[in-house]
């Protein structure tokens, strides 16, 4: 690593490190922004992983996304391009050289409209892309993210240099090693758009009964052609994508909302509270009981629940 990569890396590192508390992601003052931290490794936990940019300028962690496993350090960068439910694992971490990263969202409207702004050239795809990926950190990136760091010190200058920088940011995405994925999700009219609308429209109606013709249909596209494009882009298949929101989010009413399980199996679209302790078992390692138990146990003994 050249010397101003390094350079520009702890610059980061001590940003990060002076915003975030022990075991903590903290929200920043600019809404797409996370910073985190950790001090240990953790066990896997879940999450849904929204579009972004996940970075870690100290430390490492692990993504299973399926049956894909995706680790990054200070060297790479996670990209997500669609909404992902994944497990994370933070994998390098202590006391004294704790995790620091930070997360950035953004919309896959943003990308169109910088697509249409910038006068990209449409390359049409053959194939659609894994919907999640590890990419080289590049000095442009980490000057950027610096200096959207910095807004933090002069909040009334957020609203309006904040938009500026996010807009830089996903435009070194889209000219760097994985813009053809983030192309390929907002070119108007792709394949690989009208699974990421399908796979969007999973995500607001998970607990409803799911009929993979009628969403092939809605994407242009045959059964097996919409399965096989789906697969490739969240290694899973429709109706596994849809069962993990499904088990993500009961996880999430219980932990968060202490809803039981049988509450939180029909909340999510469940029949059966039989059928929902298993695959919640199957999914998670064990039956929702003994695993809310463990995560509230690991959260006290954190102080706070883990980031994705």
């Amino acid at each position: 690593m050249n010397n101003r990569m390094e350079v520009a890396l702890e610059t980061l590192r001590e940003s990060i490190a002076r915003w975030t508390n022990k075991g903590d992601q903290q929200p920043s003052a600019i809404p797409a922004l996370s910073l985190f931290r950790e001090d240990e490794p953790t066990e896997p936990m879940s999450a849904v992983y929204e579009p972004s940019i996940c970075m870690v300028v100290q430390g490492a962690k692990r993504v299973l996304l399926g049956n894909e496993v995706y680790v990054y350090n200070d060297h790479q960068y996670l990209i997500t391009s669609v909404d992902l439910p994944a497990f994370f694992q933070v994998i390098e971490a202590s006391k004294e050289s704790p995790l620091l990263g930070l997360k950035l969202t953004f919309e896959i409207q943003e990308v169109s409209q910088l697509l249409i702004d910038s006068n990209f050239p449409h390359h049409r795809a053959q194939k659609s892309a894994h919907g999640m990926a590890t990419s080289e950190i590049t000095l442009p990136l980490l000057t950027a993210f610096q200096r959207l760091i910095d807004l933090l010190d002069e909040e009334k200058d957020i609203p309006i240099l904040s938009p500026i920088i996010q807009k830089e940011i996903i435009y070194l995405l889209l000219v760097g090693e994985q813009g053809a994925r983030l192309r390929q999700i907002a070119a108007a009219g792709s394949q690989s758009q009208q699974v990421a609308r399908a796979i969007e429209w999973l995500k607001n109606n998970f607990a409803q009964q799911l009929r993979i013709d009628d969403l092939a249909s809605q994407a242009r596209m045959s059964t097996s052609s919409f399965h096989n494009h789906f697969r490739s882009m969240t290694a899973l298949s429709p109706l596994q994508y849809q069962k993990h929101l499904r088990l993500h989010e009961a996880r999430r009413l219980m932990l968060a909302e202490s809803l039981d399980a049988a509450t939180a199996a029909f909340q999510v679209g469940y029949e059966s509270p039989s059928q929902f302790s298993r695959e919640y078992g199957r999914l998670f390692g064990a039956p929702p009981l003994r695993d809310i138990t463990g995560l509230r146990r690991l959260a006290a003994d954190a102080g706070s629940l883990k980031h994705p």
